[in-house]
């Protein structure tokens, strides 16, 4: 009966030495957008720009107003032209009163002045943080005639980790659109 009990536990314990069996942390999304390549927007408003080819841009509401559609991003981001009309301040106003309206969900704000002197384009990019509806934001003016705002919109509940990639890809696409921004002569 001893040899029994010892041939069962020998035989036990050498079942069960093996490898553990860790489970697997589950596997997450990972969005990859192509690289961009830009074309020049040109239209009869009084600027021009470059946008990526991965957008698609349709009219809005207004002359000179636009939407740059991301379809497959669910995003858009909305482009509105008003001339200045003595009337400069109260387009910052406006400005800055729609991208503080967003500090209920926004966890911070970074503001970046930017100014192409030689071609007089002048402005603020902001980048709203946390669950906010916007992420970006930008006015663009030569403060004199021509003021133009754009607002980054997603077709989605704000959930920043899941929208991070394509809020960078549109962010880089902002940058380049105000980098190559020029108003007509």
């Amino acid at each position: 009966m001893i040899k029994n009990v010892i041939f069962i536990f020998v035989s036990l314990l050498l079942i069960s030495c093996g490898k553990d069996h860790v489970p697997k942390p589950s596997g997450e999304l990972r969005l990859e957008y192509p690289e961009p390549r830009y074309q020049k927007f040109e239209n009869s408003c009084a600027y021009t720009f470059e946008y990526s080819d991965f957008a698609r841009i349709t009219d809005a509401k207004k002359p000179c107003w636009y939407y740059i559609n991301y379809p497959k991003m669910k995003a858009k981001l909305f482009v509105t032209y008003y001339p200045i009309q003595n009337d400069f301040a109260d387009h910052i106003k406006e400005t800055e009163k729609m991208v503080y309206e967003h500090t209920i969900k926004a966890s911070s704000i970074d503001t970046k002045s930017f100014e192409y002197p030689d071609k007089k384009v002048y402005g603020n990019f902001y980048e709203l943080k946390g669950q906010s509806a916007s992420n970006l934001q930008f006015y663009i003016t030569d403060s004199t005639k021509h003021f133009v705002t754009a607002y980054l919109y997603f077709n989605t509940r704000p959930k920043p980790d899941s929208l991070a990639p394509a809020v960078n890809y549109i962010k880089n696409d902002m940058k380049h659109m105000l980098d190559t921004f020029e108003w007509k002569k």
